[in-house]
């Protein structure tokens, strides 16, 4: 059986985000450096991997993930409004 990729994970959230900036490679030393990071706050802390999730981002600074998605929609060409949702609950 082989491995299976991680999906929706922190590291893949960072790894896509710098790659955009950076580039694969500075990406993935960035990334390798984070796994080393928190190997080494699990081993000197004794604590257990803490997983923060794909959506970790978006939940920190909501209003730079839209900025972000509004860019990348100026950019194919569309001209973005937005409205609020009214509150459903």
């Amino acid at each position: 059986m082989a491995p299976q990729e991680p999906r929706g994970t922190y590291l893949q959230a960072r790894y896509k985000r710098l790659t955009a900036r950076r580039g694969p490679l500075k990406a993935l030393v960035a990334v390798e450096h984070s796994i080393i990071t928190a190997i080494w706050h699990m081993l000197t802390d004794d604590v257990p991997h803490h997983e923060l999730g794909g959506t970790y981002f978006t939940q920190r600074d909501p209003e730079r993930a839209t900025r972000r998605a509004i860019n990348a929609l100026n950019q194919l060409g569309y001209t973005v409004t937005l409205n609020p949702i009214e509150d459903a609950a």
